[in-house]
């Protein structure tokens, strides 16, 4: 399955956005060589479509009722949806520390992923302080809103809840 998301031709032909995307999001569409061959429990294919630091992926799921989901694997195995489409995982990815978020849920406490990412937000903050001009810079590039915090953990929430995704 090779990917006609014209969200992923943008990001690849726009180095500054590519590199904002790897450098201060963690989302590499250099590092597509993982999950060869990967596939629902339902035997739907995987695209891989771009990786992170900690050696986990990014999936673009088969298409599906016109939307093609995107779902997340860490690098032990463990994943899920993360957002209906690449457009709606990206501003997650781009909205807050979404990852670190899921962790301190508490099982998918909304109240307490809303303190949590306020918190991450504040360090994010201090250690780029460029970040809310680099999120405007990657939203405007790619058409993307940027949600507020509350929002982007709310939605974090929402995936993390929904269908279990088995996986492999």
């Amino acid at each position: 399955m090779t990917s006609r998301d014209p969200l992923l031709d943008l990001i690849q032909n726009t180095s500054d956005i590519r590199g904002l995307l790897r450098a201060s999001f963690g989302f590499d569409i250099g590092r597509k060589q993982c999950g060869d061959g990967l596939r629902l429990a339902s035997g739907a294919p995987l695209e891989a479509i771009a990786g992170d630091f900690a050696g986990g992926a990014f999936f673009l799921c088969a298409e599906e009722g016109g939307r093609r989901p995107v779902v997340f694997a860490n690098s032990e195995g463990e994943g899920g949806l993360l957002a209906d489409n690449l457009a709606g995982a990206l501003e997650i990815i781009i909205g807050l520390a979404w990852q670190d978020c899921l962790s301190f849920s508490r099982g998918g406490d909304v109240k307490v992923m809303q303190i949590s990412a306020r918190h991450l937000e504040r360090y994010l903050a201090r250690d780029n302080p460029n970040i809310a001009e680099e999120r405007a810079r990657v939203a405007a590039a790619l058409s993307l809103r940027v949600l507020p915090v509350a929002d982007s953990s709310s939605a974090c929430v929402r995936r993390h809840r929904g269908p279990n995704l088995s996986m492999w």
